[in-house]
């Protein structure tokens, strides 16, 4: 019996990304001292690729169970989280992302398996507060419905334990 899942929102990621890319890996690699000659063919158009890439293939979902997310140029990493592990859910800013005008969703979940703090870093979404409530509220929906099963199932064995007593009560009288 698979539930089907429905897409409730999907994130549109802002073009800035790529200039954010640029910048950021070429930082990186100045301060490498010994990778300024590579920092020369990054410039030269291996920057503008990759970037571009990396841009075209991000895609993030909002299901009504998950939150699916997908990157990568050369290597594809694709996570799905629970909505029901979501612990919180954080905006970062820094001098480079406001000049940019991008944010960072940072998404952390229960029991992280990963040791750098989260599960999930989203570079760059159009209207990340609007995404951001979108989230929190299907996890509300997620777990009032848990919430109500776990009552029912309470109810229903609170039924079958005075059904029982009333049964046990009818075999007294009638012996």
């Amino acid at each position: 019996m698979k539930l089907e899942t429905t897409i409730i929102k999907k994130a549109v990621f802002s073009p800035n990304i790529k200039t954010y890319i640029l910048i950021v890996v070429s930082l990186l690699l100045l301060i490498t001292i010994i990778s300024i000659p590579i920092l020369i063919i990054w410039f030269l158009g291996l920057g503008q690729y990759i970037s571009k890439r990396y841009y075209e293939n991000l895609e993030c979902q909002l299901n009504n169970r998950h939150l699916e997310f997908k990157k990568g140029v050369l290597f594809r990493v694709e996570k799905t989280i629970p909505l029901e592990n979501i612990q919180d859910l954080t905006f970062i800013e820094n001098p480079l992302l406001k000049y940019l005008d991008l944010r960072i969703l940072k998404i952390e979940t229960a029991g992280q398996s990963n040791p750098k703090g989260s599960d999930m870093k989203l570079v760059g979404i159009v209207d990340a507060q609007e995404f951001k409530e979108a989230v929190l509220n299907q996890r509300e929906v997620i777990q009032s419905r848990s919430k109500e099963n776990s009552q029912s199932i309470s109810t229903s064995e609170k039924t079958n334990i005075l059904l029982e007593e009333i049964r046990d009560l009818l075999n007294e009288i009638k012996k």
